[in-house]
This record gives structure tokens, sequence and C-alpha cells, in this order.
């Protein structure tokens, strides 16, 4: 009986998640959902992110579908733009485990210096149905005290 409360506890403790902001049940014959995730830029603490993604309780392995959108919520500065990887790989700032068999979910910022945006790339980290999946949000430092006109 006890390991039945451990399993139990352990399953709630892995569904808990301090950035989760919603949570959408598909149904009552299911055991999937849509989980909501906000986060905020480390960095750029101006960008306030949403994700989506379906989590399968009870299943080994959660859906590698995804979706991102990114805001401006705040001041965007130069010094926040200094302190970025400015490399085409750009810099991981979130990552969610969706399976026990290595498959993950990743958030990515790459800047854009030519046309002054932020991307960020939500994807999985293991190809599923022949693809991996992924989703692209932009936020244009246009109006922003990081916009610089000289840079075009």
């Amino acid at each position: 009986m006890r390991a039945v409360y451990c399993v139990l506890l352990l399953l709630t403790l892995a569904a808990c998640d301090k950035n989760e902001v919603g949570d959408v049940s598909l149904g009552v014959f299911t055991t999937k959902d849509i989980k909501l995730d906000a986060f905020t830029d480390p960095v750029v603490t101006g960008v306030t992110c949403h994700v989506s993604s379906i989590e399968a309780n009870l299943n080994l392995s959660d859906p590698s579908d995804s979706s991102i959108s990114c805001r401006q919520t705040g001041p965007i500065t130069a010094d926040m733009i200094a302190k970025i990887d400015k490399s085409k790989n750009g810099e991981v700032l979130f990552s969610k485990s969706k399976s026990i068999f290595f498959k993950s979910m990743k958030i990515r910022r790459i800047l854009d210096a030519e046309n002054q945006t932020l991307m960020y790339l939500s994807y999985s980290t293991k190809e599923t149905s022949g693809s991996f999946k992924h989703s692209l949000s932009t936020v244009p430092l246009w109006g922003t005290d990081a916009y610089s006109a000289k840079a075009k």
C-alpha cells in the first residue's frame, strides 16, 4: 500500500510546474492535457513567452508538438542585448523533459541582428513521424531602447 502512495505522490509532484499557467483537459476519456507554460527571458527580461504542449499523463512519452508565442512585456534595453549570445545557434533558455527516452522540448533565443529581431524557437530533440517538431515566434526591437537606427 505504501508503494501505491509513493507512486501517486511522485505523479502529483511530476505534474507540478512552477511555470505552468494553464491546463486544458482534452476530454473525459483521455489522459492527455494541453499544458500552458509562461517564462520570462532571463536576460531580456522585457520578453515573456507562452508555450503550449501536450502532456500524456501515465505515458512514458509525450507528443512532440508545441507552440510558442513571445511578446514584449517590459523594457528591452541595449545592455540586455549586449549580454546575449549572438551566434547563429543562439542559446537554450528553457528545457522540459517530454519522455524517459531522452526527448525534450527546448526553447532557444537567436538574434537576427540585421532585422533587429529576437527569435524564439521551440523544438523537440527527437524525430517524430519523420520530422523534428518546432514552432517560431519573433519579438522586434523596433520601438525599444535596444533598437539602433545605425544598424540598418
